[in-house]
């Protein structure tokens, strides 16, 4: 098994605008000391480094990429909006869309953080590896085809998945989310097209506020190809293992699909300062080996990750080791430091009963026999 691993230092280098955490900075806002957004390079780069640490990235093949095209982000976004972004980018930056600030050279950037996952895809689709991690910066689930939202100013896997499809690569493909927030900029690329099932588990209301509700199954073409699991606050690890088990993995069954693709983000995790969820990196270690297993089963192990969300820069390079270390099937750990208190803090068996309840009436709604 080869596991590819996709980065740039110049990803690293994006840049956000005044903000104290969301908010900007301004009347009685005071910036805070660090400055800009939670969306900082270090959750990124300290994974990069732990690998590196422990040796795991010994265990990885370790790869660059190209900026994505024109063409490649044309095919998701309206040139109009890829021309207006490169102009701002090159007068020094701005804000297009919400919560998305970025500095000179921002266009080049996101083009960058495209192509890694542009690059990871690819890789596993020619069978060059395995599976295939892309460590993209800036992220990009939430980014809509002419609206950058929520850190995200480019659709990576979105414009991944498409350049796939234009070269023959894949046609049917899953994307599971299960970063904490709804991944509305996914599902509205591939709303109403049958060959591209969605999945997202979040937290509920997170953000944005208004999208995720499990009734949303797609438009046209497209309907029952869009899968929403909108979890309650604090549904912890016993409940996202449920969720996979019950809903995700049966939806990802039936579609049988070429290509198995995650929305990795980080930010479900006990300690992340923009969620309530109780996940821990044993969580993601465990969703990883449900989807690694089952891609083994439908086709040939091929699976590819990009990072999106993921706010602790204490906790997110312990859970990004675990995803990789299944991944790849390294013997090279890294211990969970926050193991134990984390086990602690979950849900009691009365809650975990409860939320698996709720599951069950999910279940029934989309009609499957989990």
């Amino acid at each position: 098994m080869t596991t590819g691993f996709f980065w740039d230092e110049r990803c690293f280098w994006h840049s956000g605008g005044n903000y104290a955490g969301t908010v900007p900075v301004g009347g009685l806002v005071q910036p805070l000391a660090a400055g800009g957004l939670p969306e900082s390079p270090e959750t990124k780069r300290r994974l990069k480094n732990l690998i590196d640490v422990t040796g795991l990235s010994g265990d990885l093949d370790l790869r660059g990429a190209d900026e994505a095209s024109f063409e490649d982000l044309a095919r998701v976004h309206p040139p109009a909006f890829l021309r207006k972004f490169k102009d701002v980018s090159d007068a020094g930056g701005g804000e297009l869309g919400l919560r998305t600030p970025f500095g000179q050279g921002g266009y080049e950037i996101a083009a960058l953080s495209a192509g890694l996952s542009i690059a990871a895809l690819e890789a596993v689709l020619r069978g060059e590896v395995t599976n295939a991690y892309a460590l993209s910066r800036p992220p990009g689930h939430h980014c809509l085809p002419e609206f950058p939202n929520g850190f995200c100013l480019l659709a990576n896997l979105a414009i991944a998945i498409r350049a796939a499809q234009a070269k023959g690569l894949a046609k049917r493909v899953v994307v599971v989310d299960w970063d904490v927030h709804h991944g509305n900029g996914t599902e509205a690329v591939f709303i109403n097209d049958p060959d591209v099932l969605t999945i997202s588990l979040h937290q509920e209301r997170n953000y944005p506020l208004d999208t995720g509700d499990a009734e949303v199954r797609g438009e046209g073409a497209g309907e029952g190809a869009n899968m929403n699991i909108p979890l309650p606050p604090g549904a912890g690890h016993a409940t996202y293992l449920e969720a996979m088990e019950r809903l995700a993995l049966p939806a990802i069954r039936a579609h049988a699909p070429d290509v198995i693709v995650i929305a990795c983000g980080y930010d479900a995790a006990a300690i992340d300062p923009l969620s309530r969820m109780l996940a821990t990196a044993d969580t993601f270690r465990q969703m990883t080996r449900m989807v690694t297993d089952l891609a083994g089963e439908l086709c040939d192990g091929r699976l590819m990750m990009a990072h999106e969300g993921g706010y602790s820069e204490v906790y997110v390079p312990f859970c990004g080791h675990a995803v990789l270390e299944e991944m790849s099937g390294s013997d090279i750990t890294a211990p969970d430091p926050l193991a134990d208190i984390f086990a602690a803090r979950q849900p009691s068996p009365r809650l975990e009963a409860l939320y698996s309840d709720y599951l069950g009436e999910l279940v029934a709604f989309f009609g499957l026999s989990g």
